[in-house]
């Protein structure tokens, strides 16, 4: 009996993790992009991570005409349950516990992550240092989330690797912003860079923006050459996917950004990965 439930167990676990891997997939081409080039044994724990925080943005995003305060409320009050008990019903939330307990994940880490996620349903506007604690808790920790996982229980690597985790999620998510710059305005009313208006986005606010990324660009990289083996060719290969995508962004003008989302497209991300592998293989990373 106890093999059958062990037996059990096991398959219930593979599966959430599977269910997270088709959030992933079905989400973000980029970052399963990313994902598939890590070590085989950093990939579900990733995913794990992935799955639960869409999961959260899908609440505050998508889920219009619903309780969207009541809905996030449950998903925090559930993940509690979630990481004391070890399991949860919902597979996403599985999955996310079994890393965030397997791994020693900070639960000060994922508070800031839900409570970024709460101001979403009433800021619509921010200043500088709310914008600061946005960012923090809806990108920057998720960068140090994953870091947990490919450090591995080394807390000195992860230390050394704090602040570089923490560029690399914040520039990842200010080139979203300039990317989603639209979208966000138009059909969720959220203009996030501090200061700016929506109807009056000037290129000289553009270059501000954009000189910022770059700077928080160029520290994440020194992170990333330190990664452990085994992460490093993956977290690269979506720091170039950015990369190459603020890089479109930075030619066209503000009033382009307002009228339209800018891609990266297939046989680009393609061409990214060829050449993202061959710098890896050479020993230049």
């Amino acid at each position: 009996m106890s093999t059958e439930v062990n037996s059990g167990k096991a398959l219930y676990r593979s599966t959430s993790f599977a269910c997270s891997k088709v959030i992933t997939q079905r989400y973000s081409t980029s970052f399963s992009l990313g994902i598939r080039s890590l070590n085989a044994r950093f990939r579900d724990p990733i995913y794990g991570i992935y799955g639960y925080v869409r999961l959260a943005d899908e609440i505050v995003d998508t889920f219009h005409g619903h309780d969207q305060a009541l809905l996030l409320q449950r998903l925090r009050q559930d993940t509690w349950t979630a990481l004391a008990d070890g399991l949860s019903t919902n597979p996403v939330l599985h999955a996310f516990a079994d890393v965030v307990n397997r791994y020693g994940i900070e639960r000060p880490l994922i508070e800031a992550f839900l409570d970024s996620m709460e101001k979403d349903l009433h800021e619509d506007r921010y200043e500088r240092s709310g914008y600061e604690e946005y960012i923090y808790g809806s990108a920057e920790v998720v960068g140090l989330m994953c870091l947990r996982v490919f450090c591995e229980g080394d807390d000195g690597c992860f230390q050394k690797l704090r602040a570089p985790a923490r560029n690399l999620g914040a520039a990842f998510q200010k080139v979203n912003f300039l990317r989603d710059m639209q979208a966000d305005f138009e059909h969720l009313g959220r203009v996030y860079f501090p200061g700016v208006d929506f109807g009056r986005f000037s290129d000289a606010e553009k270059a501000r923006i954009e000189s910022e990324i770059e700077q928080d660009f160029a520290d994440a990289y020194r992170g990333i050459v330190q990664l452990p083996d085994g992460a490093r060719f993956g977290v690269y290969l979506a720091y170039m996917y950015y990369r190459k995508l603020f890089a479109k962004i930075r030619t066209v003008p503000a009033n382009r950004i307002r009228e339209e989302r800018i891609r990266v497209s297939n046989p680009r991300k393609a061409l990214l990965l060829a050449r993202s592998y061959v710098t890896n293989a050479v020993g230049l990373l």
